[in-house]
């Protein structure tokens, strides 16, 4: 993977539990990504080359996905931990955290458990709590994603109609492939654990504790964590930064990566002793 000069390799952790994409300076202020249900870390792939010129990147598969070893039980508070784990394998215990939609609720939950001391924040498709498990909301998601595994289709088959699902109406067409391959190369294991893993998720009350600089980008075509909903958290985080993306899906990165990655060029330079971003 590469773009003009940033190069991006496929690393693991020493001790070969975690896997992620790396690329930049390693003396540079670091940036990790954390992909949402279905990705893996290729899914940052613009993110990650725009932004290696200047900053250590790095892109992580969250257990279960692309090259991690899956967890013998996936609940957001043990995904918290292996997020400590991973941050301590490359010594990046004070990266900027960009958490995507189950990402972000990894990021939300290590930051209540002082699991992380991140730099900063950025939180993008994602929510505060998935709301109770037994709710319409709540029932209608788990059963989207699931009943057509249940109906004996693959993650492969799948691929295509779950990505446009996730992206507005038009999306970039590389940052749609990227998202595509990464849903078809998904396990339909890791994929039925994530989707349980949301099911007891709830940090609304810890927003106003949030005391490091936090963006939050939103897309207005996001169905899954609608606009709405993330500009509520926003004003619950204290200095929080809003940014509202036209047209964009839920997974805004890969829908209109130029634009996402702009949001985020603005926020990082009014970073004390941020990199030339």
């Amino acid at each position: 993977m590469s773009g003009g000069s940033a190069t991006i390799e496929r690393k693991s952790t020493s001790d070969g539990r975690f896997g992620y994409c790396e690329g930049g300076d390693p003396s540079s202020p670091a940036i990790v990504f954390i992909h949402g249900i279905g990705g893996r870390g290729e899914v940052f792939g613009p993110q990650l080359e725009a932004f290696a010129p200047a900053w250590r990147v790095m892109s992580w598969d969250v257990p279960g996905y692309g090259s991690s070893e899956p967890l013998s039980e996936a609940t957001l508070p043990t995904l918290a931990v292996a997020l400590g784990d991973f941050l301590d394998a490359v010594d990046a215990k004070d990266a900027v955290l960009v958490g995507q939609s189950l990402g972000g609720m990894i990021v939300q939950e290590a930051l209540a458990a002082g699991l992380v001391a991140p730099k900063a924040i950025v939180l993008t498709g994602t929510s505060p709590a998935f709301g109770r498990p037994d709710g319409d909301f709540q029932k209608t998601f788990i059963e989207g994603r699931l009943a057509p595994l249940d109906a004996g289709r693959t993650m492969a088959e799948l691929a295509d109609g779950m990505m446009r699902g996730l992206t507005g109406p038009n999306p970039d067409p590389a940052g749609f492939a990227i998202g595509r391959d990464a849903l078809a190369a998904t396990t339909e294991d890791s994929f039925r654990q994530m989707v349980y893993a949301l099911v007891d998720f709830d940090q609304r009350a810890n927003l106003p504790n949030i005391s490091v600089p936090t963006l939050l980008i939103a897309g207005t075509e996001d169905t899954s964590a609608p606009s709405k909903v993330m500009s509520r958290m926003a004003d619950k985080i204290p200095g929080s930064t809003f940014v509202e993306m036209q047209g964009a899906g839920h997974l805004a990165n890969l829908d209109q990566p130029d634009a996402f990655t702009e949001a985020m060029r603005g926020f990082l330079a009014g970073l004390d002793g941020a990199a030339r971003a």
